[in-house]
C-alpha cells in the first residue's frame, strides 16, 4: 500500500476556525478587556499609549467639529480618480471609530453622540458603491465602522435600537453583498482588506456563515486570496516588486485579520508556520537598507517610509509567542512618534522567558537564471550579441555539436528557435533575455524554442531568461500583466516546446538554471523523451484560459517521458494550470521544488509508473496539492504543504 504522508496544518487550522461559542462581544478590533486596559494606561499617562492617545487626538477627524457628508451612490475610480464620495466615506469611518475610543476613554457623551451622528448619517443615506475601486473602498472603511458601531452597542452610549438596526441593514444589503465574493483577481491587499470587513459584520451582526466564510478566504482563498498567496515561503510578498506601500497595506490588514480573529478565539497568527511574521521581518529588513533574497526586482518605491502597521504583530510574535522579530522591533521606533496603533493593539509587559528564532524562510532556491552564468563556457563557444541570427550560429553546430553563448541583453526572436542536437544553448544569466517579437508574421502559437528534429539528443539549456510576455520586461505592477495574460483571447505564447512521434524518441534534455515565465501556453514542455533533466530552474506564470482551454497548460508539462528528474526548482503562479503536470511516464523523480500559488494543482500525475515525489514545498494551490489519477503509480510520495 503506497502512502502519501501529507502535513495537513491547513486543513487542521480550518477546522479549528469552526464557530463552538457564541460570539464575544466586543471583540472585533478590541475586548472589553483590551478596552479597559488601554482605558487605564491613557488615564494614567503611561507610555507609548499617552503618546498613541495624542497622536490620535491630532487627526482632524477626531475633532468634535467633524462633519460626515454622506452620499446615496459612492464612487471610487482607479487610484481614487473619477471618485464620488469616497474621501468624506473614509474620513466618516476613521472619525466613528476615534470618537467612540475617545467615548470609552473619557466617557464624554459628546464622543459618543457624534460617533452615533456620524454612522447614523451614512447607515441612512448610503445605497451603493460604484467604480473600480468599489470593493477596495468597502473593505477600508466597513472595518472602521463595526469596531465604532461594536464599541457604542456594548458600552451603553445610548445609541438607539432603531439607529442599531438601520446600521446592520446596511453592512447586510449595501456592504455584504458587494464583499461576499471577494475580489482575488487584485492586488492581494483587495482581500486583506475585504477579510477584515467581513470578519468584523460577522460578529456585529452575530452571523457565523460570513465569519466563516472569510476565515476560509484568509487560509484558502485562491488567486491572490490568502495569507500563503500574498507571503512566500521566503518571507517576499505578493507585492514587493510593485513598492513599500502597498505591500505594507497588505501586511497590515492581514494583521488585522489575525487579530480580529484571535479575539474569537481562532488563531490566524499562526497558519503557514508563522507566515505573517516571516512576511513582516523580510519586508521590515528590506526596509531598512538591507538586502533580502527575491525573484524579479523589489521595488525601491517606498523603501524607508513605515506605515503604522507592525504593533499588533510585535505585540502577538514577540510579546505573547515570544518569537524574536528584532526588524519589526526596529520598525515600531519609526512609526511611535507619528502612529496611534500601540493604543488599540499594544499590551506591553514582560515578554516569555523563553525566546525563540526568528521565524525561518523556507522554499529559498537559488532557482532559475541568476545574476552571472553558473558555469563557464568552452573556449570553441559561438557568441551571439543582441540584433545577432541565433539560428544562424545554432545551425552553424548542426553537424559537429558545441556551445552557443547568448551575451547580455535583449535577444527578439521573429520566429522559433529550432535546436539541433548536440547543442548547449546558455547564456549570462539574468540579464540574457530571449523575447518573441508579438509584431512577428502571425502563427497559431509563438514558440520561443522547438527541436529541429524528432530524434533531438544531448541538448542542454541554461542561464539565460525566456520571456513570454508581450512586454519584453514585467511592469511596476505585474499583477496587471498576469490578469490580462490569463484572459481567454490572450496572444498565444509559449517557452519551449520539444515534441518527437515516439515515446522516447528523444533523449537526454537537460534545463539548468532556466528561468521561462509569464507564457500564455505552456512554460516547458516535453513530449516524448527518455532521460529528461530539470534541476534549478524557475518556471513560473504560465498557463491561462486561452484555447484548447483552461487547465490544459502549465509551467512545465511532461508527457511520455521515460526517466526524468525534476529538482531544486520553482514551479509557481500559473494562472490557470498546474506546477508540475506529468502524464503516461515512467521513472519519473521531483524532489525538492516549490509549486505554490497555481490555479490548480501544484504536481498532478496522471497514468503514469514508477514516480517518486520527495521534499517539496507544496502549498496554496487552487485545485490540489499532489493529484494522482487514472492509473498511475506512486513509488513514493513524501512532502509537505
Amino acid at each position: 500500500m503506497i502512502r502519501c504522508l501529507v502535513i495537513a496544518l491547513v486543513s487542521a487550522l480550518l477546522l479549528s476556525a469552526a464557530p463552538v461559542k457564541p460570539f464575544l462581544h466586543p471583540g472585533i478590533a478590541q475586548t472589553r478587556q483590551d478596552l479597559e486596559f488601554m482605558k487605564a494606561k491613557v488615564k494614567a499617562g503611561e507610555q507609548p499609549w499617552k503618546q498613541a492617545w495624542d497622536n490620535l487626538l491630532s487627526q482632524s477627524y477626531s475633532s468634535l467639529d467633524f462633519e460626515a457628508h454622506p452620499v446615496v451612490h459612492i464612487a471610487r475610480g482607479p487610484y481614487g480618480r473619477s471618485s464620488n464620495g469616497d474621501r468624506a466615506l473614509t474620513e466618516s469611518a476613521l472619525a466613528a471609530y476615534s470618537h467612540a475610543l475617545q467615548w470609552y476613554v473619557t466617557r464624554e457623551p459628546a464622543h459618543a453622540r457624534k460617533a452615533i451622528e456620524i454612522i447614523d448619517a451614512w447607515s441612512g443615506t448610503l445605497w451603493d458603491f460604484e467604480g473600480n475601486d468599489a470593493k477596495l473602498l468597502a473593505g477600508w472603511t466597513g472595518g472602521s465602522f463595526c469596531n465604532a458601531a461594536e464599541i457604542l452597542r456594548y458600552s451603553d452610549a445610548g445609541w438607539s435600537p432603531q439607529s442599531m438596526t438601520q446600521f446592520k441593514r446596511m453592512l447586510l444589503t449595501v456592504y455584504h453583498p458587494l464583499l461576499k465574493d471577494f475580489f482575488p483577481e487584485a492586488n492581494g491587499n483587495w482581500d486583506a482588506a475585504i477579510i477584515q470587513t467581513l470578519l468584523a459584520i460577522g460578529i456585529f451582526c452575530d452571523d457565523h456563515a460570513i465569519f466563516d466564510s472569510a476565515i476560509n478566504h484568509f487560509l484558502h482563498g485562491p488567486g491572490n486570496g490568502g495569507i500563503a498567496k500574498y507571503v512566500y515561503p521566503s518571507g517576499q510578498c505578493e507585492e514587493s516588486t510593485r513598492d513599500m506601500g502597498h505591500t505594507q497595506l497588505g501586511l497590515g490588514y492581514f494583521a488585522k485579520d489575525a487579530q480580529v480573529a484571535r479575539n474569537q478565539g481562532v488563531d490566524l497568527w499562526g497558519a503557514y508556520d508563522n507566515r505573517l511574521a516571516l512576511g513582516f521581518e523580510y519586508t521590515a529588513k528590506y526596509m531598512f537598507g538591507e538586502d533580502v533574497p527575491a525573484y524579479g526586482t523589489l521595488s525601491k518605491v517606498g523603501r524607508g517610509h513605515f506605515s503604522d502597521i507592525y504593533e499588533p504583530v510585535y505585540q502577538y510574535y514577540q510579546g505573547v509567542l515570544g518569537l524574536d522579530m528584532p526588524y519589526t522591533t526596529k520598525a515600531i521606533a519609526q512609526t511611535r512618534d507619528r502612529g496611534w496603533t500601540a493604543l488599540v493593539a499594544f499590551k506591553g509587559g514582560p515578554a516569555p522567558a523563553k525566546q525563540h528564532p526568528a521565524p525561518a524562510p523556507r522554499g529559498q532556491f537559488q532557482a532559475g537564471a541568476l545574476d552571472a552564468p553558473t558555469i563557464q563556457p568552452p573556449a570553441s563557444a559561438v557568441h551571439v550579441s543582441p540584433g545577432q541570427s541565433i539560428q544562424a550560429a545554432l545551425d552553424s553546430l548542426a553537424a559537429a555539436g558545441g556551445w552557443v553563448v547568448l551575451e547580455k541583453g535583449l535577444h527578439t526572436l521573429k520566429q522559433s528557435l529550432r535546436m539541433p542536437s548536440g547543442v548547449t544553448l546558455s547564456g549570462q544569466g539574468g540579464s540574457t533575455v530571449l523575447y518573441f517579437d508579438p509584431n512577428a508574421p502571425a502563427s497559431n502559437t509563438a514558440i520561443a524554442i522547438v527541436n529541429a528534429g524528432d530524434d533531438l539528443h544531448d541538448v542542454t539549456l541554461r542561464d539565460f531568461l525566456l520571456e513570454g510576455s508581450t512586454l519584453t520586461k514585467p511592469p511596476t505592477d505585474p499583477n496587471g500583466d498576469h490578469r490580462t495574460r490569463s484572459y481567454q483571447h490572450a496572444p498565444s505564447r509559449e517557452g519551449v516546446a520539444l515534441a518527437a512521434q515516439h515515446p522516447g524518441q528523444m533523449r537526454n534534455l537537460r534545463f539548468e538554471h532556466l528561468t521561462v515565465r509569464n507564457c500564455t501556453h505552456n512554460g516547458v514542455a516535453v513530449r516524448g523523451a527518455s532521460q529528461v533533466t530539470v534541476v534549478a530552474c524557475d518556471f513560473s506564470d504560465s498557463g491561462s484560459a486561452g484555447v484548447p482551454g483552461p487547465g490544459l497548460e502549465h509551467n512545465l508539462l511532461l508527457t511520455r517521458v521515460m526517466g526524468a528528474d525534476v529538482r531544486d526548482s520553482r514551479m509557481d503562479d500559473s494562472p490557470w494550470g498546474s506546477g508540475i503536470a506529468v502524464s503516461m511516464s515512467r521513472d519519473v523523480v521531483i524532489s525538492h521544488n516549490e509549486t505554490a500559488r497555481n490555479a490548480r494543482d501544484g504536481i498532478e500525475v496522471a497514468d503514469s509508473q514508477d514516480v517518486r515525489i520527495q521534499d517539496n514545498l507544496v502549498e496554496a494551490n487552487d485545485a490540489g496539492a499532489i493529484v494522482f489519477s487514472c492509473q498511475s503509480s506512486v513509488v513514493s510520495c513524501q512532502s509537505a504543504y
